[in-house]
């Protein structure tokens, strides 16, 4: 019999072994072979093993063998794997790394591809799925990896495009243009670092939609006190503060410059954050938006609360933002938040002008508790802008300064305490106690159903 060592080959056992906790992994078809080479096994290998204890399902291409080459077996492979992980509601993760399809197969070749397109499709929203770009990923390829939830690249290896380099120039072939134009999540320097970036991901998810938010043991004392600069904290410093043990995976770091988004423990939670990084204002710009929008969506859909961080100028404003569908984006994440059903949480930290204030998870919007920071400003125009827009009589009367006159803004109709009085606030908290709150309220949100609990009848008095 030919020993599993010899089925598992080359590059697609050692990243797979990067992966499954040693001695798990149990391979798929693991004797197919190729229709027009007998003496190949196909150059994909399918199966399941343990990640951390838990049950994973991947799939992992070769181009070390037929190049990877992408055909009618390779895609069946797959989906026979993708139906027992859809099963058994356990995550995929798929490593891509294929050189493209059989020219020779042509509408086989091109419907293997849609067989697979099928398959992530029918599991999105259902089981997490992350995709690994360990080499040459082009044209529909590009495409299967860019459905599933998260993409992982590497750099100086991953090649993720629709058109070639030949056609559109090697601008795309260089370091982090994927995760800077939004392609991957996060590029990392080597495969070890890729793989252990995609357990962290794992780690923080649940197995499927039906299970709910992850509670992990709790390692860290949840009425911890936090200390920060409220006006110029770096929102991923903040995060190892607030978080259990300071456990944060950042996503998208590279493409949303002014907004900080990933998973995060709070109090044995796992649960997503959006977050405005101060430094450039928190400004709400496109980019911030998707990001904020595509991880609220895929939180909603697997029962993942999520907690947003606010501290933003407002919008974006220029003509290159209102040229790119500034409005379309910003109506997106409307929806992600208003649509969303699972927990949200959300704390205004600084400024929260106009706009942003009611997009980033306001309680308009469907939050289920918002709290702001003592000192927080929470106005339709920032206080310079409203003074000079309606206060600005009140300038040089009895000696008033311009700073004076804007404190008073702040103070009287921009205040924490002002919005709270309105009920769009519903504490106003200290900043060394945001870490407890946070806590305390993931831990009674995390459950919660929509709409009212059925029962058979009322329980009769005594």
């Amino acid at each position: 019999m030919v020993q599993n060592d010899e089925k598992v080959y080359g590059v697609s056992k050692e990243r797979l072994e990067l992966l499954f906790d040693v001695g798990t992994f149990v391979e798929l078809g693991a004797y197919t072979r190729r229709p027009t080479s007998p003496e190949e096994y196909e150059s994909v290998v399918c199966g399941y093993g343990a990640v951390d204890g838990k049950l994973v399902f991947a799939f992992a291409q070769d181009s070390g063998r037929t190049k990877g080459a992408f055909g009618e077996r390779h895609a069946r492979k797959i989906a026979d794997m993708y139906s027992l992980a859809v099963k058994n509601g356990a995550p995929v993760v798929g490593v891509f790394d294929s050189a493209g399809a059989v020219v020779y197969d042509g509408a086989s070749a091109l419907a293997a591809y849609g067989k697979v397109m099928k398959c992530v499709s029918d599991a999105s929203g259902v089981i997490p799925q992350i995709a690994v770009i360990d080499g040459v990923c082009g044209g529909s390829a590009a495409v299967i990896a860019s459905m599933f939830d998260l993409t992982v690249t590497i750099e100086n290896k991953s090649k993720l495009y629709v058109n070639s380099p030949f056609a559109v120039g090697d601008e795309i072939l260089k370091k982090g243009f994927s995760s800077a134009n939004g392609l991957s999540a996060a590029e990392k320097a080597t495969e070890a670092d890729a793989f252990a970036y995609v357990k962290q991901l794992l780690g923080m998810l649940p197995q499927n939609n039906a299970e709910g938010a992850v509670i992990n043991d709790l390692t860290d004392d949840i009425n911890r006190l936090v200390g920060f600069d409220a006006e110029s904290y770096d929102p991923e410093a903040l995060m190892a503060q607030l978080s259990d043990n300071g456990r944060f995976v950042r996503v998208y770091k590279d493409y949303a410059e002014n907004l900080c988004a990933g998973f995060a423990v709070f109090g044995g939670v796992a649960a997503g954050v959006v977050a405005s990084d101060p430094k450039n204002g928190g400004v709400l710009d496109i980019n911030a938006a998707r990001v904020a929008a595509k991880l609220v969506s895929f939180c909603d859909s697997f029962s993942i609360p999520v907690v947003t961080l606010v501290n933003s100028e407002g919008l974006d404003v220029s003509a290159e933002a209102e040229g790119a569908s500034y409005a379309s984006e910003l109506s997106r994440l409307a929806m992600a938040y208003a649509s969303a059903e699972n927990a949200k949480l959300t704390v205004v930290m600084g400024k929260a002008y106009g706009a942003a204030f009611t997009l980033l998870g306001s309680k308009s919007v469907g939050a289920d508790m918002a709290y702001a920071l003592e000192g927080a400003a929470i106005s339709v125009l920032s206080p310079e802008a409203s003074v000079a827009f309606v206060w600005n009589d009140k300038v040089g009367k009895d000696g008033a300064t311009r700073e004076e006159v804007e404190a008073e803004w702040k103070e009287k109709c921009a205040s924490a305490a002002e919005a709270a009085e309105r009920g769009e606030i519903d504490d106003v908290i200290e900043a060394s106690e945001l870490r407890k709150r946070i806590c305390a309220a993931l831990s009674m949100l995390a459950f919660k159903a929509e709409g009212k609990p059925s029962r058979r009848h009322a329980v009769m008095p005594l």
